[in-house]
């Protein structure tokens, strides 16, 4: 492909709205927005396809004149997408991409079977319904793109990512699921480990605003500490110490807020496990009561 190529967006979410809007800051020409039925599906694509200067559209002829086909829909839906796809239109010239951190280019082998070039695309961000309302907009930039698929959708990736200032890392297929739950453990999961946090400060009388509000500092420091000095540098707390009783009194108190005992001796076992402290023998036992 000479110059950039042009681009279209199959499916305007949370990730196809990010992207097609880093994109086209990038200096890329996204020639269609496309939804897969009238209805919401299409008024999301057509407000992106106005911000951006796209068509929207429901029929897959409309991709005709892209160079590079980018699926962001959800995972249960890209095979079958790529099936659809297939018959109608000519694919041969043309990259595929869909940006699953689990799943692989394997999920469009209907598209490769008619010529095109396939890939998988991840970058490793986070992308929430306020980032396609321009609340919360990440930016791409120095971003890890996970890629995978043949030599060509490769290249082609390879100079999309770079010129949305990421950084393009390849991965091999049998990793991708080990890949995806890194990304769940390093988001999802530790959103999930905050609103429990939330749940046990309302057991200490501050409730679910507040507690936001006033953890905010220490959860940048500790980030701020993380990038600095590793895990076992910005490791402290009970455990770290080996207070064998603090960590008895927390158990005991936690069995007021349901599911954050385990969350705790989870955790607890992990550092046992990965992290430096004292008495870890002690601490083992206590746990496992």
């Amino acid at each position: 492909m000479a110059g950039k190529p042009r681009i279209a967006i199959v499916g305007a979410g949370n990730l196809g709205t990010a992207l097609a809007r880093s994109l086209r800051r990038a200096g890329y020409v996204i020639d269609v927005v496309l939804a897969h039925s009238p209805g919401k599906s299409l008024n999301k694509a057509k407000r992106l396809a106005h911000e951006i200067g796209a068509r929207p559209a429901t029929d897959p002829s409309a991709l005709k004149d892209a160079d590079v086909v980018w699926l962001c829909v959800p995972d249960s839906a890209i095979a079958a997408a790529a099936r659809s796809l297939a018959e109608r239109l000519k694919w041969k010239g043309k990259v595929a991409l869909h940006s699953s951190g689990a799943l692989t280019s394997d999920e469009l082998a209907a598209l490769g079977y008619r010529g095109a070039s396939v890939g998988s695309v991840h970058p490793l961000m986070t992308f929430v319904p306020g980032s396609s309302l321009g609340r919360s907009l990440p930016s791409l930039a120095g971003v890890p793109f996970a890629l995978e698929g043949d030599a060509r959708a490769l290249r082609v990736t390879r100079g999309i990512v770079r010129d949305l200032g990421g950084t393009a890392c390849t991965i091999r297929k049998k990793d991708k699921a080990a890949y995806h739950a890194w990304g769940t453990f390093a988001s999802p999961l530790l959103i999930a480990l905050l609103a429990t946090t939330e749940q046990v400060a309302s057991c200490a009388g501050v409730n679910r605003k507040a507690a936001r509000r006033r953890m905010i500092p220490i959860l940048l420091q500790t980030l701020a500490n993380y990038a600095s000095f590793d895990a076992a540098g910005a490791f402290s707390g009970p455990i770290v110490r080996g207070d064998v009783d603090t960590v008895k009194r927390h158990l005991r108190v936690l069995h007021k807020v349901p599911g954050a005992g385990a969350v705790y001796a989870a955790l607890a076992r992990a550092a046992l496990l990965y992290l430096p402290a004292k008495r870890r023998g002690e601490l083992a036992r206590v746990l496992r009561g």
